[in-house]
Formats: structure tokens, sequence, C-alpha cells
């Protein structure tokens, strides 16, 4: 079952007054990682402002933060008109599982879910800007991505390391996933909720899979191989590994190499 959810009409001067806690286009070093996922569709007409929203928070307008951004498509728009060509049922039960996590009755779009902590309206600035907030407070858990070459055209080999879950870390152990995602897409939509609309996204998922578990006391170090899409390509694909615990879904390490054609030990390394 969906639910749409009003969208929050918020101008763009809201949107910076929302992101007032510091913008700069660079990273800062020190900023913590923090995982972003929108839940989306192409089909949706409440979409369209949080994949704008998503833009903008990939260009990290919020001080102390190092905002990873994450677009899933979700399929159950597909049937009313336009078939979102970024979708994927495997989208559509990560946000169900989600659903279950935090007690919701349906699924909704749109849904940004912050460090798999905490969910709101995915229009709503100021909730997610707060939430953002919060969530780069929190002990940092270093993974890291030492090495990515290309294994063929159509797979990656990525290294992964991940040291050993915190003290603080209530759960008995934590996943590992590696997502695939386009830095940048474009749809004009030709039917449907969002018929004659040309809309933006960034941080488009292709694939998110599981490579490994972390239970406590172990680390992770090993190589994995990724599947690309065939005709991916590298010029516009980001690579995102992150840790997420596999009773809360809370995500506590996250680490982001946006640039997949700088392949090699040297210029690969990322936090």
């Amino acid at each position: 079952m969906k639910t749409t959810v009003p969208v929050v009409m918020l101008t763009w001067v809201a949107l910076l007054a929302a992101f007032a806690f510091g913008a700069d286009s660079s990273v800062d070093q020190a900023a913590s990682p923090v995982l972003v996922e929108l839940f989306t569709s192409e089909g949706c007409s409440s979409c369209p402002p949080a994949d704008a929203l998503l833009e903008k928070l990939d260009s990290q307008p919020i001080a102390g933060a190092q905002i990873i951004a994450l677009s899933e498509h979700v399929d159950y728009w597909n049937h009313d008109g336009w078939v979102d060509p970024y979708s994927s049922k495997f989208f559509t039960d990560r946000q169900g599982e989600y659903e279950r996590r935090f007690g919701l009755s349906s699924a909704f779009t749109p849904q940004m879910v912050i460090a798999g902590a905490t969910q709101m309206n995915g229009s709503d600035a100021r909730a997610i800007a707060h939430a953002i907030d919060l969530a780069r407070s929190r002990e940092l858990f270093p993974i890291h991505i030492s090495y990515i070459s290309m294994e063929n055209a159509k797979a990656l080999r990525v290294h992964i390391q991940v040291g050993t879950l915190p003290a603080s870390f209530k759960g008995h152990k934590a996943d590992i996933f590696v997502a695939v995602a386009l830095n940048h897409a474009q749809s004009h939509v030709s039917s449907g909720e969002n018929q004659g609309r040309d809309i933006r996204h960034v941080a488009v998922a292709e694939s998110i899979d599981k490579v490994g578990t972390l239970e406590k006391g172990k680390g992770f170090d090993r190589e994995v191989v990724i599947k690309l899409k065939s005709g991916a390509d590298t010029a516009n694909l980001r690579l995102i590994a992150f840790v997420q615990g596999s009773d809360n879904g809370e995500v506590i390490g996250a680490t982001l190499l946006k640039d997949l054609i700088a392949t090699g030990p040297a210029n690969t390394a990322a936090r």
C-alpha cells in the first residue's frame, strides 16, 4: 500500500534558512558522514521537491556533516501511468524494512531516512536538517575504501576495511553494504502524475549489495566484486559503502567515493 504525504512547499529562500548551519561547497575533512536515503518515484507528484532537496543536500550545506546522499526509487507507483526507469522492487523492499522498524502503518513517498535512525517527509527541509545535525554528533565508526579497480566492463573490484564494532554499539552484529549510484540523472516524464515535467536526480541507486557481516570483536578487511549495469558510464558513478545494524537498522558508518574514473590505491582512499 502506498500513501502520499502532502508536500511541504518550501521556497529556495526557506531552504537556505533551514540550512543556515553553514554552507560550504567543499567537504570538511573532519565532518562526520551521515547517510541520507530518499525513497522517491517519478510517478509521484509530491516527489520532485524532495528530489530537488536531495540535490541541495548533496552540495554539502550543513557544517560538520558529510552528507552521503542515496536516492532509492520504489516501484509501487509504476502502475499509475509512468514506469520510473530507475525503480526497483529491491528499493521497495528496503523501504518496507524501514516501515516495519519505524512502526509505520504504510510506506509513503517522498520519505527520507537519516542514518537509518529517523524518518520524515522527504520535503521537510527543517526536520531533515535537524536530524542530520543530530546524526553528525554520534560516535564516528570508520569504514575505508582503500582500493578500487575495474575487474572488467561489468564489475568493480573494491577493497573495504572496517574496524571492530564500538563498545557503544547496542546490537549483536552489523551488515556491510556497497551501493553503486548515478551521480546525476534526468527524465522527461511523458505520462502519470508528473506528465510533462523534467525531473533531475542525484545519487540514484542502481544497486545495493550486502558484502559482509560484522560481529563483536571482529573486523572486516577484504576485496569484493561489485557488478555494474551493462553499459554503465563510470564517469557518472559513485560508490557508497556503509555499515548498518542488523537488528535496529541504524547506520553507524559510511563513506563515499564520488569519482570512479580515478582508480588505483593512490587516489581512492576514503573516510
